[in-house]
């Protein structure tokens, strides 16, 4: 039968994503509207983004954090285009964004000495076989496959080369060994349930010290330069942007920091995107025609829950498409580039209870479409 109680909040995009449960657009401080970003009250907030995001991620001391165009890409090209060439590269990629960055480095930057560690979508590269003597290129959390480096145990502290680490999915939902991490990415509108277009960049000191040491031998656009005259411009990681940033997605954003600082901080956070993939493990422990992309239990992420159903491809998008007409679960088709399959936004601002009145639904539709 039909189930009878549907989620509240029926959105389980992996990006967008759902805002925070209780959030009103009428509540957000709108004070920097019509203001010049560059004005007291402008650069003010910025620097709050700045300030509040390293307080709350409890980053170590000499670690930056700026506010930069063009989301979590911005954020990825201006470091790969700004700090790769010194020292040979390791790519790791496993997914649809990581292969994006391993074409870059090979095709645009058109480095020359470059490893491709790659791995089919629902398991991990090597992780034994990064050499650390190497820039390292990798995501934290596999978006479009469910699968993530389990801890950063395999990342040595005395390394050579720089980690860069897109960690956009990750950010707020997992525990991140910061001091074995140079640079590391994320967007607004994943974990936090942010609006897009812009990128957060945070850098290591080792990151900053490459910055002011070596030169790229290409031309860099205005949107990627951090440095002037060999020094970092340090103003970007003060809240001066450098394009003019949209101050109502800035208000956006402050609101979502103030939220996960009322939960009790990132491990809240964390606490309830795991209690929200314990639902689908549960769900996919009692049902044969369900299973997790990710083949390795540790590796299974907690955000982006990639899933593959026992239906051929008609009867997939016919699931899909019976959830959002039902105003169930909206946009929960697979990603383009990977396996066949759905995939639920599992992130902090998901309510466990929604997903927990949805694992009937998928019983159900499933049971519509194979029947």
């Amino acid at each position: 039968m039909q189930p009878q109680f549907k989620p509240k909040n029926p959105n389980f995009s992996s990006g967008p994503c759902a805002k925070r449960p209780g959030y009103d657009v009428s509540t957000l401080d709108v004070s920097t509207l019509g203001r010049s970003h560059r004005s007291a009250i402008g650069k003010s907030a910025l620097q709050r983004c700045c300030d509040e995001t390293a307080e709350l991620l409890g980053l170590p001391e000499g670690y930056r954090v700026g506010v930069v165009p063009a989301s979590d890409t911005g954020a990825v090209e201006m470091a790969l285009w700004s700090l790769l060439g010194p020292r040979p590269v390791d790519v790791m990629h496993w997914e649809s964004f990581g292969s994006g960055w391993h074409t870059d480095i090979v095709k645009q930057l058109k480095l020359d000495s470059v490893r491709s560690l790659l791995a089919d979508y629902g398991q991990l590269p090597p992780l034994a076989e990064v050499n650390f003597d190497h820039d390292v290129v990798f995501t934290w959390n596999g978006t479009t496959s469910g699968v993530k480096v389990p801890d950063g145990d395999w990342i040595p502290a005395d390394r050579n080369g720089l980690t860069i680490c897109d960690a956009t999915s990750a950010v707020f939902a997992m525990d991140l060994p910061w001091d074995k991490l140079d640079v590391v990415t994320y967007s607004w509108q994943k974990v936090l349930g942010g609006e897009g277009a812009h990128g957060m960049l945070i850098l290591s000191p080792r990151a900053v010290q490459r910055l002011e040491s070596y030169t790229p031998s290409w031309p860099m656009p205005k949107i990627f330069r951090m440095t002037k005259g060999g020094k970092l411009i340090e103003g970007i990681f003060r809240g001066e942007t450098i394009n003019t940033p949209s101050m109502l997605c800035v208000a956006d954003y402050l609101d979502a920091l103030a939220w996960v600082r009322g939960l009790g901080g990132v491990p809240a956070a964390i606490e309830r995107s795991q209690a929200n993939l314990a639902v689908l493990e549960n769900f996919v422990a009692q049902h044969d025609w369900i299973d997790f992309l990710a083949q390795n239990p540790q590796e299974r992420s907690n955000t982006s829950i990639c899933l593959t159903l026992k239906t051929d491809k008609d009867q997939t998008k016919k699931f899909i498409k019976l959830l959002s007409d039902e105003g169930v679960a909206y946009d929960i088709g697979a990603y383009r580039d990977a396996p066949d399959g759905i995939r639920i936004w599992g992130g902090a601002t998901v309510e466990t209870a929604d997903l927990e009145a949805l694992m009937p639904w998928l019983e159900w539709a499933y049971q519509q479409v194979t029947a």
